[in-house]
């Protein structure tokens, strides 16, 4: 099926998963999870992924593409947590519908700037652009675990970019290996009163089904996960690569692990 449109995928009261790409198996499990599921799925890939492929977007980019393509399911392509304003001009030229601009690392006034040139640029090339404000844990140091979202600076935020969507500290944190997470569900809601973009929650592979189902209702919208996915790679090669040589021996067991975590928590999301 052709690739859709972010946009076309996050409705108000609707959860939809997007989960990270990092190589061609992990493009595999996330399409194969969808399908299983019977639900639309946003694959995104990061400028950090995109320095593990030597700085290079079009390989992976193609590759999560081809696999799309060749798939019975919805698929949205969205280049995540971008600092890097060439990496960003990108986008439109390689199958992405819609860019996240990560300025959170500045301070208010010089992100509020770097996102609104991102947004202008954007929306000049017909992508969905998504930012951040009050930084999200889990990043050493460039994201302050403990920061919540402050609603009204939310609002004039937005209103003075034009963002499309906005990814909020709401007790959420990035990297968790364990789902322990608890979210503060009255500030979600405050967020989604105060707001009038769709809410995207990172980090949400520490955040438990019961709390996900939660957010979703609360009016979380786009839902980012990326750590489980790993979990579950790393887990199944540790699990069969001490006994093979050939990499298909383990490989195969850590995409359909994948799969698996992606199509639970599909359903999770989007049965919320």
């Amino acid at each position: 099926m052709p690739l859709v449109k972010t946009a076309s995928l996050i409705a108000p009261g609707r959860g939809v998963a997007a989960f990270n790409v990092i190589t061609l198996e992990h493009a595999v499990a996330v399409i194969s999870g969808a399908e299983a599921a019977g639900v639309p799925v946003i694959c995104q890939i990061s400028e950090n992924a995109v320095a593990f492929h030597g700085g290079r977007l079009a390989p992976i980019a193609a590759a999560t593409a081809a696999v799309a393509q060749a798939s019975t399911a919805r698929v949205a392509l969205h280049l995540d947590h971008v600092m890097d304003l060439d990496l960003l001009h990108q986008a439109a030229d390689h199958g992405f519908s819609s860019v996240m601009y990560d300025g959170s690392r500045h301070p208010y006034d010089k992100n509020l700037a770097r996102t609104a040139e991102a947004v202008s640029w954007a929306h000049a090339h017909g992508l969905w652009l998504e930012a951040e404000l009050g930084e999200v844990g889990g990043k050493d140091g460039a994201h302050a675990p403990g920061v919540r979202t402050d609603p009204a600076e939310a609002r004039a935020f937005v209103e003075a970019t034009g963002v499309d969507g906005l990814a909020v500290a709401v007790g959420n944190s990035h990297a968790m290996t364990d789902r322990s997470a608890t979210l503060d569900h009255d500030l979600i809601c405050r967020l989604r009163d105060a707001l009038s973009v769709p809410l995207v929650l990172h980090g949400s592979s520490g955040v438990p089904d019961d709390e996900l189902r939660r957010a979703v209702r609360s009016g979380m919208t786009k839902i980012n996960i990326g750590t489980a996915l790993n979990i579950a790679f790393t887990t199944a090669v540790r699990t069969h690569a001490p006994t093979h040589v050939d990499p298909r021996a383990y490989l195969a067991p850590a995409r359909d692990a994948m799969a698996a975590t992606v199509a639970h928590l599909q359903t999770v999301i989007a049965g919320a």
